[in-house]
Order: C-alpha cells, then sequence, then structure tokens
C-alpha cells in the first residue's frame, strides 16, 4: 500500500460494507415482518426524550429505530412498503408494528407532547399514506381493544343466561311462567 497508509484499510472496507449488509438484513427483516411502518423525522430529540419514545413505543407493541436513508432504501426493495422510499431524506427514524394502529398510535401521541418528532407519513399493508392518514390511523382502536370489545358484546348475553340460571328457582320459575303467560296472551289474540 501507499506509505502512511493504514496496513488495515481494506479489512475496516469490508468489515463496513459487511456490517451495512447486515444493517439493511435486519431492516428488510423487520419491514418484511411489519403490518405497519411510519416514518418520523426525530431532528432535535435529547437522549432522554429518545429513550422515552423508545419505552412508549414497547409499551404500545411497537419498535423505534434511527436509520441511515441509503441503507433503508435498500432495505424497502422488495417489501410492501417500497413506496415509502421518497420519505427517506434528512434526518429519519421509523416505528413499526404487526398491529395496524401502534406504531401511528405511539408515534402521533408523542408528537403531540413533544413537536420535535415530525411523523413525515407511513405505510400500512403495502398502501402508502401521508402524516394526516397516519394521525387519523392513530386514532382508531387497536386490534387487542377491539377483540375485548367483540368478546365482551359476546359475554354479555351469556352472563344474563348464566344469571338467570343460577338465580333461586322461585326466581326462575316466576320468570318462566311470565314468559309462557306472555306467549299465552300472544296466542289468545290471535
Amino acid at each position: 500500500g501507499a506509505r502512511g497508509a493504514c496496513p488495515h484499510a481494506k479489512e475496516t472496507f469490508r468489515v463496513d460494507r459487511t456490517r451495512k449488509e447486515e444493517v439493511v438484513a435486519s431492516l428488510r427483516d423487520a419491514l418484511s415482518a411489519a403490518t405497519l411502518v411510519v416514518v418520523t423525522c426525530p431532528k432535535g430529540l435529547t437522549v432522554a426524550e429518545s429513550t422515552e419514545l423508545r419505552r412508549r413505543m414497547r409499551e404500545e407493541g411497537a419498535s423505534f429505530r434511527v436509520t441511515k436513508n441509503r441503507l433503508t432504501r435498500r432495505a424497502l426493495e422488495g417489501t410492501g412498503f417500497e413506496a415509502l422510499s421518497g420519505l427517506f431524506a434528512g434526518q429519519t427514524a421509523i416505528a413499526c408494528s404487526d398491529d395496524p394502529v401502534a406504531a401511528a398510535r405511539a408515534a402521533v401521541r408523542f408528537s403531540e407532547d413533544n413537536r420535535k418528532l415530525v411523523i413525515l407519513g407511513g405505510g400500512l399493508d403495502n398502501r402508502a399514506l401521508d402524516a394526516a392518514e397516519v394521525a387519523a390511523l392513530a386514532r382508531l382502536p387497536s386490534l387487542d381493544e377491539l377483540r375485548a370489545r367483540i368478546v365482551g358484546t359476546i359475554r354479555t348475553p351469556a352472563a344474563r343466561i348464566a344469571a338467570a340460571v343460577q338465580a333461586p328457582g322461585g326466581q326462575l320459575a316466576r320468570a318462566l311462567a311470565a314468559y309462557a303467560g306472555q306467549e299465552k296472551e300472544g296466542a289468545a289474540q290471535r
């Protein structure tokens, strides 16, 4: 090599290239597994604010990572989020979640508390979203909340039946007699 050049320069380049390929592969895996990706600009967040944002993301079931634009654009190739490539300019970070609402909710709530985090857009199941659509998505209930509502709706009639069956015999007999009386009245009027 040239005089004064680092004897490990080629090795360092190979390590850097290998590391970049690992980062791209890791990002591609995360993007491929995600249902929702939210692209943000976290410019000006302090370390403490970034830590708080990551904590909130985890609580919602989402992940958050600062990204290198060129590597992220490479990672987007072959995923359902390729259309987001244009959002990766300047300082960016992505939030990903399996839940179609979690990453949006965490990012939007944090940005409401801290204006340094700007929502640039996102993607949901192969569809690009603008910042307003990400905000609208954040207001929807999560899958877990919807499941709880459905289970609650299903359980309500079952709970009433169980209560009636567990009622003392006399109460149950009166309820059945009243019901039978209504049936007779209905038949007599026909």
